[in-house]
């Protein structure tokens, strides 16, 4: 559900933020329709954290350094949508695709990490919750959500998103019209909040086992380094629209720096994300075995 909601709160504001080109890349954009939900985001959160204080329930479900990571994530979507970044991304690959690693490799886990759907819900007092819950519910949305939350369909989407963007044709094509550029980068940052959901907490009732999560992150991490290692060692530039070159390189040499920030420091993201799940694992492991151990010991 967190994927859903974060999902169509922030379409209109992809859409609002490449409503036209011509930015001075030294301005942050004035996006009114971003900033705005950016804000009312937060102050949600702000609210559901008070109430939860309020009740006594903030230590035990949040803890300060889950509104940290939140707080982070927003800042990562302000700096993805309304900085300079999104100005330089329409004359730059290397911009774009650090807009990119943004919106799928920081934003996401950040904002997952902090638990904004929860917080959320706690800015409505119980009677809205409730109703919020049986909408919900009588909606019948909520089966078409748990089957597109498998760990194979949300691996499988974010892969075709990952490939289908970065096809030569497509690629020019969201660079062309604003539209489609916002719904390229809506399917970033949707897969990726579903993949990172998954795997961030992989013991939860819909999330992946430390296993499958790990499978899931080493074989994302395998593709997505192979693409950027076709972008660096591919001799001839890829995108047309970038033929002229930018900030003194030629279109060449900004694809192979593209190339090497989808490869190096995702790939750290990645092998990070990686020795983290195996050491939840191997702690996982520990802990069932000293219980088991406890158990076979004879009462005293």
């Amino acid at each position: 559900m967190l994927v859903t909601t974060l999902s169509l709160l922030m379409a209109p504001g992809f859409a609002w933020s490449h409503a036209g080109h011509g930015h001075d890349a030294a301005q942050w954009i004035a996006d009114p329709w971003t900033s705005a939900l950016l804000l009312a985001a937060a102050g949600a959160y702000l609210l559901g954290w008070r109430r939860l204080r309020w009740e006594g329930n903030a230590s035990r479900v949040l803890g300060r350094s889950r509104i940290w990571l939140f707080s982070g994530g927003m800042l990562v979507l302000g700096i993805a949508l309304v900085s300079p970044l999104d100005s330089l991304a329409d004359r730059s690959l290397c911009a774009h695709m650090t807009q990119h690693m943004l919106l799928m490799l920081a934003a996401p886990p950040l904002l997952v990490s902090g638990r904004p759907l929860l917080v959320w819900l706690w800015a409505f007092p119980l009677a809205g919750r409730r109703r919020i819950g049986q909408a919900w519910i009588g909606s019948g949305f909520h089966r078409t959500y748990a089957f597109m939350m498998r760990p194979l369909v949300v691996w499988t989407c974010a892969s075709i998103a990952l490939w289908l963007w970065h096809i030569p044709f497509a690629y020019d094509l969201a660079l062309e019209h604003e539209y489609v550029h916002a719904l390229e980068h809506l399917c970033f940052f949707a897969t990726s909040l579903a993949f990172w959901t998954l795997t961030l907490a992989p013991y939860g009732k819909r999330q992946a086992g430390h296993g499958a999560a790990l499978v899931m992150v080493a074989t994302f991490a395998v593709h997505s380094g192979l693409l950027g290692a076709l972008l660096t060692f591919a001799r001839a530039p890829l995108y047309p629209v970038y033929a002229g070159g930018t900030f003194g390189l030629t279109a060449l040499e900004d694809q192979q720096l593209a190339g090497l920030i989808m490869w190096v420091p995702a790939g750290a993201v990645y092998l990070g994300s990686m020795l983290s799940l195996f050491a939840g694992w191997l702690g996982g492991v520990h802990a069932y075995g000293d219980l088991a151990d406890g158990a076979r010991k004879p009462p005293v």
